[in-house]
């Protein structure tokens, strides 16, 4: 998923990672650690390497799944639903409620327990997999009206990303990353949308404190060693998104108690379930009922969770987008889900 900022400054990022009280993100990190895993600045050890591996291959496996039933006239909570059941089935489990954004809606987008959407127009599927807080993060875009624009944006996001990828290393400047993606979608005569941008990744943090971004922002930032989700956005709009309606998807951002024992019950279950990872208000109802869905709002008013809006393309144009997960050590670059 996404992170979305302003100006070089970074608002909430979708994975839970900015924005995460940093003392409380710190102490669940460590206790889901059940031996030395890599810390910030200190690399990547072989055992979380094959972790990151692992959750790779499961996010391949759904999105061949995915690409099998995103249709023309499926509800999109059938659709959410049927891929992140297949994740589970294959040994990992969801990193953040499966996305579907239509058209002009970038990110932040997933079905509610009742919704009645159907897929249609230019659809982006966002998948994240975490085998113990091991995050891989990826997406493709589908068109689903036989469009010949729908198909070149999609087409030019994933040609950035390839490109992006190749450049993307040990010590490379993370400007030039975004110099090839700007140049490669606007060759074709699209905008990459600036505030949108890709990001490092931690154990159980999607969003760990380093943007990539979709532009040269004249950053002289390197890559360093860790993990990195790369994510091209296309659009025929004006290059930028704003805030729409909330979306269902929440992070926890503190842990502390709340008044209703029942709302306690709920808090207890989202810390011990998802961490600071992204959950939706559907997996919420699933577990709970519609009982649930009061406790988290309860939850909510009490401030101690983040509620994402869904971003929305300035100019209301159409959106593809493009994303792949990559370990960078100072000896290879391997790409996670492959």
């Amino acid at each position: 998923m996404t992170e979305k900022n302003y100006g070089g400054s970074t608002s909430h990022g979708f994975k839970g990672g900015a924005g995460v009280n940093s003392s409380f993100k710190k102490e669940l990190v460590k206790k889901s650690k059940e031996s030395k895993e890599e810390e910030s600045g200190e690399g990547i050890d072989a055992k979380s390497i094959k972790m990151y591996k692992k959750a790779g291959e499961i996010a391949f496996k759904s999105v061949d799944f995915a690409r099998e039933i995103v249709k023309k006239g499926v509800l999109l909570r059938e659709i959410a639903e049927k891929i992140e059941e297949k994740i589970i089935q294959l040994g990992g489990k969801p990193a953040f409620p499966v996305n579907l954004s239509i058209n002009e809606i970038a990110a932040h987008s997933t079905p509610s327990f009742d919704d009645s959407s159907v897929a249609h127009g230019l659809i982006k599927v966002d998948i994240g997999v975490h085998v113990d807080g091991h995050v891989a993060d990826t997406a493709f875009s589908v068109d689903l009206e036989n469009y010949e624009e729908n198909r070149k944006l999609i087409k030019v996001a994933e040609m950035a990303l390839k490109k992006a990828s190749e450049k993307a290393g040990y010590d490379v400047a993370l400007n030039e990353i975004g110099g090839i993606i700007e140049a490669e979608i606007k060759l074709h005569g699209f905008s990459p949308i600036q505030n949108l941008s890709g990001h490092s990744i931690e154990i159980y943090n999607l969003h760990s404190g380093v943007n990539v971004p979709n532009y040269d922002n004249g950053s002289n930032i390197k890559m360093e060693e860790g993990v990195y989700a790369i994510e091209p956005f296309s659009t025929n709009g004006l290059g930028a998104v704003r805030d729409g309606k909330l979306s269902g998807i929440y992070h926890l951002e503190e842990y502390k108690n709340v008044r209703d024992s029942f709302a306690r019950d709920v808090l207890t279950f989202i810390y011990e379930e998802y961490k600071t990872l992204p959950f939706c208000s559907r997996w919420i109802h699933k577990k709970f009922g519609s009982r649930g869905l009061l406790a988290l709002r309860q939850i909510e008013q009490a401030g101690l969770l983040h509620h994402y809006a869904q971003l929305v393309e300035k100019g209301n144009g159409k959106v593809a987008q493009a994303e792949n997960t990559f370990i960078i050590t100072a000896k290879e670059k391997i790409v996670v889900v492959a």
